[in-house]
């Protein structure tokens, strides 16, 4: 009783005094609890006492408050985290580090943002708090136009000397972004078993190197020590989520949908994002389940991850596996989903490009596409060269053909099995660009390339050097259908 009075600032105390007077000390809320009862997993237990705590204006309590907010991944809830981390950062470092990791994930952030992050977390850093240069090196790693001083790679060099465990992390971030990941498996493997117990997210880490190196044994063991580790409070359930859509996801491996759907159900008492998870699980496999369960999943799920759930009710829509295909319907949900899913801007430029509502609407297609290309969407760079080289219901563009061609072949050729029809229309705009074209279409790829910041394609000469690189452009109108030099 006397930790938690020395904590309390002086309204807050007389509150309490008034409370022990009435009442002695048996209804106070308890700090400990609430710590106990958060990492059993008693996520009402702990936010109970958290709230009441947080009312008498204890900082710590606050934080903790805030710290279910965040995990709820609700964008409503993330933003009176975002309050609450910095009403209290004045006096409480913990505040001031989640505000820092938090701004520095934060989606579309502004400029001033990024920088209000890079000046917390250094400071957090300074003052010991954990987890802090992780989430420093993301914001380098993400936003190279606006830190255009600091070497991401360098930087990690420097703490990987000075001792930091954070650095070996941080270099997984690095090859991710980098498209080195799978040339580093064996470094990423060695990294997160030494860290395994320290920092969750290299379950996620490990759980993907045994997916994409077919290693059975090892996923089956992980999962174990990953529910252990849950069922004891140890690990939080979007980790459970993120390892359960690694064990589901095709493209690193051979899938197990069994087990995936068993650490999601194990994660939707206290992480409801997890029910979208399920209904896209259900969703690729239609065996688990039939469709008003796969409904009933993303009603149950919406309102703690809308974005999430509005995306793949527009898939569902789109593609018509389930339900009767509804351009209209896709479209409605698919507009919900942005700007958060970059998916989304992918599947709306594809029903503009494909006339699904009725008619070709080429500069709306470009308009989504080019988001999606330009934030990392796979196969969106592809449909804007077939855009650009069929012309349909516009002028054919031979030099945002091979631009976009281009980009879609050096994607492909990045990943274990190439699409052979990315190659093919590669090649075709390639040996049909007329020659005098060319030198403005490469032009043009340098231009693209740089804008995005990210590694040249082969064959491309004097490329903007990283220091130099333009800032990430979303706007559209950058390229305009069927006119020339327009990137």
């Amino acid at each position: 009783m006397a930790d938690t009075l020395r904590h309390l600032h002086r309204p807050a105390l007389l509150g309490l005094a008034v409370a022990l007077g009435l009442a002695g000390c048996a209804g106070l809320p308890d700090q400990r609890l609430a710590n106990e009862a958060m990492k059993s997993g008693n996520v009402a237990l702990a936010q109970q006492n958290y709230q009441q705590l947080a009312d008498l204006g204890y900082a710590d309590a606050q934080v903790g408050l805030a710290d279910i907010w965040v995990e709820s991944g609700d964008p409503a809830q993330l933003a009176k985290a975002e309050a609450t981390y910095r009403a209290a950062a004045a006096t409480s470092p913990r505040a001031a580090a989640r505000l820092g990791k938090l701004l520095a994930a934060k989606p579309n952030s502004t400029e001033a943002e990024r920088h209000e992050a890079e000046g917390l977390l250094k400071q957090s850093f300074a003052s010991g708090e954990g987890g802090t240069l992780m989430a420093l090196a993301l914001l380098y790693i993400q936003y190279p136009q606006s830190f255009p001083g600091v070497n991401a790679q360098q930087k990690i060099n420097e703490w990987k000397a000075a001792g930091y465990p954070e650095a070996g992390l941080a270099q997984i971030i690095l090859y991710r972004v980098q498209n080195t990941y799978d040339q580093n498996l064996a470094e990423v493997e060695r990294i997160c078993k030494a860290a395994l117990d320290t920092n969750d997210v290299c379950y996620v880490e490990l759980a993907t190197v045994y997916q994409k190196q077919n290693r059975t044994e090892d996923q089956a063991a992980l999962v174990k020590r990953l529910q252990d580790a849950f069922a004891a409070g140890k690990v939080i359930p979007a980790r459970v989520d993120a390892v359960a859509r690694v064990i589901a996801n095709r493209e690193l491996g051979t899938p197990d949908p069994k087990t995936a759907q068993a650490l999601l159900e194990s994660a939707t008492g206290t992480y409801p994002g997890a029910w979208i998870s399920l209904a896209q699980l259900q969703y690729d496999n239609p065996d688990l389940g039939d469709t008003d369960q796969l409904l009933g999943y993303i009603e149950k799920g919406h309102d703690a991850d809308p974005s999430r759930a509005e995306l793949l009710l527009g898939k569902i829509y789109y593609e018509g596996k389930v339900v009767l295909p509804d351009a209209a319907k896709a479209e409605e949900h698919l507009k919900k989903a942005t700007p958060d899913q970059v998916s989304a801007y992918y599947y709306l430029g594809q029903i503009y490009r494909r006339g699904y509502l009725g008619m070709v609407e080429p500069q709306k297609a470009v308009d989504n596409l080019l988001i999606a290309a330009r934030r990392g969407q796979n196969s969106a760079d592809f449909a804007l060269a077939q855009l650009y080289f069929n012309g349909r219901g516009t002028v054919p563009n031979p030099a945002n053909a091979y631009v976009f061609s281009q980009l879609a072949k050096t994607q492909a050729l990045a990943t274990p099995q190439p699409r052979q029809e990315v190659l093919d229309l590669a090649k075709t705009v390639e040996e049909q660009l007329p020659p005098q074209l060319k030198p403005q279409a490469q032009r043009l790829l340098q231009q693209e390339v740089a804008s995005r910041g990210v590694a040249p394609a082969p064959g491309i000469t004097s490329m903007v050097p990283q220091d130099d690189v333009a800032p990430e452009k979303d706007d559209p109108q950058q390229i305009a259908v069927g006119e020339g030099e327009d990137l």
